[in-house]
């Protein structure tokens, strides 16, 4: 068991007595000094859906929302050698630093999650999270912001512009600037759908592309594309997103694979699909992307 009684014990004792023991733990992780794995991809696992109100794994609307069971699959998922780190929010990441699971691992800080799923408002993304000083305060190794376009919502110009401005501040501290952009249009009830054609993932890229003063630190993290050609719109390293599980982790890793053929394809950026597999079996799943990232470049 990774997660022990006395380990979670020692864990709330922490973070009632002693706050600053946070800052201790950012200042004392043992950094990584590159990005890239000796196999030069980057697998991280990510866990900021829950500070977005996202906390939904299938049919179990609720499933993120146990911190210790997240935790625990967290250290199960990073104890493994090809699991180069963690994308998360800064409650998770702090968590995590207090159980001393991220030595030698790259950590992105999740910047944005103001736009709570299912709000009227969610596409107007607000930085609620990490913001740039901070990241190099803390001695992380980039930030990662989420950029869904809609075209019919006025909501994603704040976001655009904040994107915008993130992307410079990081550059401007050489950090990686990790920006998802996912094309969205409202269907006749006026949800949310992400738009899959390549057209609109190609255009997203596009403008992803070109935010900031400099694309000189900007990575995207995008969904496989189920046309590749989409890809050829950007020079820029790119890492796909696990998204929503399908409920066939077979068919998931298949795609992924195929992706990581195109040479902008850098690695993985999964969450849900690892952390929460239908089995249960953290680790397996984990082992399984990995080997399928080493058979696929």
């Amino acid at each position: 068991m990774y997660l022990t009684d006395e380990r979670w014990l020692e864990l709330l004792r922490v973070r009632v007595t002693d706050p600053a023991a946070i800052e201790r733990a950012y200042a004392k992780r043992r950094r990584r000094p590159t990005l890239l794995s000796g196999t030069e991809t980057l697998f991280l696992v990510a866990a900021d859906h829950p500070a977005r109100g996202a906390l939904g794994v299938g049919s179990d609307l609720t499933a993120m929302a146990d911190r210790r069971t997240l935790l625990e699959r967290l250290l199960v998922a990073l104890a493994h050698p090809a699991v180069d780190g963690v994308l998360g929010s800064p409650d998770v990441v702090e968590e995590l630093l207090l159980l001393d699971a991220l030595d030698d691992k790259i950590v992105i800080g999740s910047m944005n999650r103001g736009g709570l799923a299912g709000a009227e408002w969610e596409i107007d993304d607000r930085f609620t999270g990490y913001d740039a000083d901070a990241l190099v305060r803390f001695r992380l190794d980039g930030g990662k912001m989420l950029l869904r376009l809609v075209d019919a919502d006025a909501g994603t110009i704040p976001t655009l512009h904040a994107c915008a401005q993130a992307v410079s501040e990081l550059a401007a501290h050489e950090l990686m600037a990790m920006v998802e952009p996912l094309p969205y249009h409202r269907d006749h009830s006026g949800a949310l759908v992400m738009s899959r054609d390549a057209p609109a993932l190609a255009r997203a890229i596009t403008v992803a592309s070109g935010l900031g003063v400099t694309s000189a630190y900007t990575w995207l993290k995008i969904p496989a594309p189920e046309d590749f050609s989409v890809l050829d719109a950007t020079t820029l390293p790119v890492v796909v997103l696990g998204g929503t599980p399908s409920g066939d982790p077979a068919a998931d890793l298949a795609a992924w694979g195929v992706a990581m053929s195109h040479d902008v394809v850098r690695g993985l950026v999964i969450g849900r699909s690892l952390l929460y597999p239908p089995d249960g079996d953290v680790a397996t799943a984990v082992d399984a992307a990995a080997q399928m990232l080493r058979e696929a470049r």
